[in-house]
C-alpha cells in the first residue's frame, strides 16, 4: 500500500509564509512607540492600551488614471526626408526602432524633448521658406503638435517611471528611526526631477540623460514616500490610543501613586526627538513632492490631485502629516493637564 506524499507547497506559498512571518516582529519605530505606551501606563498604573494596527496607505493610481493619454504622431517617411533641413529623421528612427519601442519612460521624454527642440528651432531659422507649402505647413503642425504635447510627455516620464511609482508602494513598513537621513540622500533626485520639468522650454538648458537615470536610481533604494507616511501613520495612532489613557485618567481624577513619582508634564526627550526629526524629515520630502507637482505644465490629472490632497498633503485634516501634528498636540495638552492637576 502507497502512502500518498505531501503536496510540496509552491515558491508563492512559501513566500506568504515568509512575508506573514516577518511581519510578526515590530519595527524599530513601533518598538519605541510600543514602550512609550507601556511606561504611559505603568505610571498611571493602569493598563497599557490595546494596540490596533493602522490602515495601509491608498492605492496609488492605476495608468490610466494617473496618464495622460498622446496619440501616436504619423508621418510618412517621404514627409520627413522632406524636412531634412530640420535633422528629425535619425530620432524618428530611432524611436521607431526595437529599442525605441521599449525605451523607459525618461528616455522616452528625452526623444520627445529633443525632437520639439529640433522642430522648434528649425521652425525659427530658414528653413521653411525653402519649404513647398504642404510641407511648411506640416512643420508648422508638427511644431505646434509636439510643443503642446511636451508638458503631458514629461509628466507621462514621471508617472510611468517604476522609481517614482515604487516611492508609493504599499508593500512596505514605518521608516525605522534611525533611516531618516534617507530623506536627505533622495532630496537631490526630487530637485532634480524638478529642474527638468521648470527647463523642459529653455533651450540653454542642457539635459544629461546619465544624471536623469542616477536620481532615478536613488530613488529605486527604497519606497521613501510610503514609508514616511507609514511611520507617520503609526505614530499617529500609537499617541492617539495614548491619549486614550490620559483622558481615563483625567476623567476618572487618577493620579499615579506616590511610589510612582510626580507626573512628566512632557514626554520623554527621547520620543520627542524623534518626533520632532519625523516630522522635519517628512515636512522637507512632501514640501519636495509638492514643489515638484506644482512645476509641472499641465494641469495634474484628477487621480493625482486627489491622492496628494488624501496623503501627501500638509494643510488638509486627516492626511497623515497634519494628522500626526494634531496628535500630538493633543497628547502633549492631556499630559500636561494631568500633571496639573496630580501636582
Amino acid at each position: 500500500m502507497r502512502i500518498p506524499r505531501p503536496d510540496r507547497p509552491s515558491l508563492g506559498a512559501l513566500l506568504i509564509g515568509l512575508v506573514a512571518l516577518a511581519g510578526c516582529g515590530e519595527g524599530p519605530a513601533e518598538t519605541r512607540l510600543a514602550d512609550y505606551q507601556r511606561g504611559l501606563a505603568e505610571s498611571l498604573d493602569l493598563p497599557p492600551p490595546e494596540r490596533t494596527a493602522p490602515d495601509n496607505i491608498g492605492d496609488f493610481p492605476g495608468p490610466e488614471a494617473r496618464l495622460f493619454e498622446i496619440p501616436e504622431t504619423r508621418e510618412g517617411m517621404l514627409d520627413v526626408f522632406a524636412l531634412r533641413g530640420c535633422h528629425i529623421a535619425n530620432l524618428v528612427a530611432e524611436r521607431n526602432n526595437q529599442l525605441g519601442k521599449v525605451a523607459a519612460p525618461s528616455q522616452r521624454w528625452l526623444y520627445e524633448l529633443a525632437l520639439w527642440r529640433r522642430l522648434s528651432g528649425c521652425w525659427n531659422t530658414e528653413v521653411p521658406q525653402t519649404l513647398g507649402d504642404d510641407h511648411r505647413a506640416r512643420l508648422e503642425r508638427l511644431t505646434r503638435l509636439k510643443t503642446g504635447q511636451l508638458p503631458r510627455a514629461s509628466w507621462n516620464a514621471l508617472f510611468a517611471s517604476e522609481e517614482w511609482i515604487d516611492s508609493f508602494s504599499r508593500a512596505s513598513s514605518p521608516l525605522p528611526p534611525e533611516s531618516l537621513d534617507e530623506v536627505d540622500a533622495q532630496l537631490p533626485a526630487l530637485a532634480y526631477l524638478r529642474e527638468t520639468t521648470l527647463h523642459q522650454f529653455d533651450r540653454d538648458w542642457v539635459p544629461d540623460s546619465a544624471t536623469l537615470e542616477g536620481h532615478l536610481k536613488t530613488l529605486r533604494d527604497r519606497p521613501l514616500t510610503a514609508e514616511l507616511l507609514r511611520a507617520l501613520m503609526l505614530a499617529e495612532r500609537r499617541l492617539t490610543e495614548g491619549s486614550d489613557l490620559l483622558e481615563t485618567a483625567l476623567a476618572d481624577d487618577h493620579c499615579p501613586a506616590p511610589a510612582a513619582g510626580a507626573f512628566e508634564a512632557s514626554m520623554p526627550r527621547s520620543l520627542t526627538s524623534w518626533l520632532d526629526s519625523l516630522t522635519q524629515a517628512s515636512r522637507h520630502w512632501l514640501t519636495a513632492i509638492q514643489r515638484l507637482l506644482e512645476a509641472q505644465k499641465v494641469a495634474p490629472r484628477p487621480a493625482i490631485e486627489r491622492y496628494r490632497e488624501r496623503w501627501l498633503s500638509r494643510e488638509t485634516p486627516g492626511a497623515p502629516w497634519p494628522a500626526l501634528q494634531a496628535a500630538r498636540r493633543h497628547h502633549q495638552a492631556l499630559r500636561a493637564e494631568l500633571a496639573r492637576r496630580c501636582r
